[in-house]
């Protein structure tokens, strides 16, 4: 059987989080999800927000190391 292994986040939780509700709010979710709590949500409601996360983030992490490039950091 297959064992998870956790890998390192690229984004900081706070980033995460805030783009989490952000989607969520946009979705019109926001208000279901403070009320039962993100473990208690449909996953086909939090796979949609999941999906718009994963386009946002290769935009951030694209953003970041092109910040990262011009402050003359090395990208790792």
């Amino acid at each position: 059987m297959a064992k998870w292994t956790k890998t390192p986040s690229v984004l900081p939780n706070e980033v995460r989080d805030k783009f989490k509700y952000e989607i969520a709010s946009d979705l019109g979710i926001l208000d279901e999800i403070e009320q039962k709590g993100w473990a208690d949500m449909p996953t086909r409601q939090l796979g949609r927000v999941g999906g718009k996360i994963g386009g946002n983030m290769v935009k951030v992490m694209i953003k970041y190391a092109e910040q990262s490039l011009a402050q003359g950091d090395k990208l790792e």
